[in-house]
């Protein structure tokens, strides 16, 4: 049984995507993805191979202590690798944080959103979390974008300073938006409705 087939791991399924656990055949293209300038451009640096596995070996650690974390998302056409989403805890948060990182080829296309609508719905669902949070750069207007789609929600209070990159490092200062189990409920209703349009309408 290859590790992307470990039963802990959910496998979730939307109109385009298959999110499921990190195979070793992921390593070349998650590579790939993590020595792009552009995809890595709001964090320190880039990642070599070795820092790039190491990573995927941390995130399947993740899924076996904590219960939940981060998936493979592979397009559902073709089965092309395109990045991760998921579920994780950080250190430095009060609560769990909805993440993503896509190629430079699946951008644009509304793949970071699908996939995130996915996780935050199963974070909410099985995984039973009271709130979901998720931080970026404050210039990364992207993943923001991705943010606002998802319902969540930016307090200036809660803005921070990130705890491992150095005072005065142009990328330390970071916003963070919240959803809670509540509000996501809602905005669930109100789309089953017809009261609110489709996240990808938004």
């Amino acid at each position: 049984m290859s590790p992307g087939d470990d039963p802990t791991i959910p496998e979730l399924t939307t109109a385009r995507l298959r999110l499921r656990g990190f195979e070793d055949r992921d390593r070349a293209p998650f590579a790939a993805l993590n020595a792009d300038p552009a995809v890595m451009a709001h964090f320190p640096s880039t990642l070599d191979r070795a820092a790039s596995d190491a990573l995927i070996d941390r995130i399947r650690e993740r899924w076996a202590n904590d219960g939940y974390g981060l998936w493979a998302v592979e397009r559902r056409e073709d089965a092309a690798f395109l990045g991760f989403t998921g579920v994780a805890r950080l250190p430095y948060l009060d609560a769990p944080e909805v993440g993503w990182r896509f190629a430079q080829f699946a951008w644009g296309r509304g793949y970071a959103t699908e996939a995130a609508e996915a996780a935050v719905a199963h974070g909410f669902g099985p995984f039973d979390l009271a709130e979901i949070v998720s931080v970026t750069t404050i210039g990364n207007a992207r993943s923001r974008r991705v943010m606002e789609r998802l319902g969540m929600h930016r307090d200036p209070a809660d803005d921070f300073e990130h705890p491992n990159l150095p005072v005065g490092h142009p990328l330390r200062p970071h916003v963070l938006y919240r959803l809670s189990r509540h509000d996501w409920n809602r905005i669930v209703r109100e789309r089953s409705s017809g009261l609110a349009p489709p996240l990808l309408q938004r």
